[in-house]
């Protein structure tokens, strides 16, 4: 079984137009936790009518970006054609590639309507052979994701990855493994995740136990983990929760970052930078 070896109360911050962010990197003492480079959980806020605007254009390359909804929706539109609606539930893998533009606008729907606006956002570094893809964009609607109901009290919505032969139509450039185990009252499951993928669950809503670290996890926490089995066990304690695991394998590369540009040296990011000056990344009408 592997083992809880820390639990971390995620940084609070603001982004933005003052929207509330919990973020567990990058942040002073860990810049990353390889292959992933940020994970934030933005939101929960509540917008009056007319208040919402999201976040207008901008570039990114060499990482992909996943966006899942916990709470209102966004227009995604990137300089290569994508264009999508991401509703509550929703799941959105935009992989930047070479680079490209993109904004993430609330639609007029939520604009006029208002209330709770909240969601996950991960970006996962791209192999150094795969920095220069061509970008595309993946939209998985909520009634399509996977699940896994193990029984009355657990559902595992299978985001990215595998789990119990469930599998997801998302593609990645390497081993990503993304869940959401929702539970409607305390109970405990076991699954398995390659060891080889570093691994951590987030806590979006409840409390875990961990038995044999006498240990508490709480909301807004990450919980990291060691390598040494496939299998992983969870005691919710709460009357309901819903965790997120996260995990990957690690690339073991060098990574600079620069704002929103990945590489794995400095000369890839100035080059980048240049690339996105000479309109090499597209635009947005």
């Amino acid at each position: 079984m592997r083992k809880a070896l820390e639990i971390k109360q995620c940084m609070k911050t603001f982004e933005g137009d003052g929207i509330p962010v919990t973020r567990a990197f990058p942040v002073p003492g860990m810049r990353e936790n390889d292959p992933f480079l940020l994970f934030d959980h933005f939101g929960p806020i509540n917008y009056e009518p007319g208040g919402a605007t999201g976040v207008p254009a901008h570039p990114h390359c060499g990482f992909e970006a996943i966006t899942y909804m916990l709470g209102g929706e966004v227009e995604h539109r990137d300089s290569f054609g994508g264009q999508a609606e991401i509703e509550t539930g929703d799941v959105q893998w935009m992989t930047t590639g070479s680079g490209l533009i993109h904004s993430e606008l609330v639609t007029e729907k939520f604009k006029k309507s208002g209330g709770v606006m909240q969601g996950l956002q991960i970006w996962v570094n791209l192999p150094k052979k795969n920095k220069k893809v061509k970008p595309w964009y993946q939209h998985i609607k909520r009634n399509t994701i996977p699940t896994v109901s193990e029984n009355a009290n657990i559902e595992i919505k299978v985001l990215v990855g595998e789990i119990n032969g469930t599998k997801s139509k998302v593609q990645t450039y390497s081993p990503v493994s993304i869940f959401d185990i929702q539970f409607s009252k305390p109970d405990m499951t076991k699954f398995n995740v390659d060891k080889e993928q570093n691994l951590m669950i987030y806590i979006i809503d409840g409390q875990l136990q961990f038995n044999e670290e006498d240990k508490i996890a709480n909301k807004g926490d990450m919980i990291y983990f060691d390598q040494s089995s496939d299998e992983i066990q969870l005691t919710s304690i709460s009357e309901k929760g819903s965790y997120l695991v996260l995990a990957g394998k690690p690339l073991k590369e060098p990574v600079a970052r620069y704002g929103p540009f990945v590489a794995n040296s400095e000369g890839e990011i100035k080059q980048a930078m240049m690339d996105y000056q000479e309109g090499k990344m597209g635009s947005l009408a």
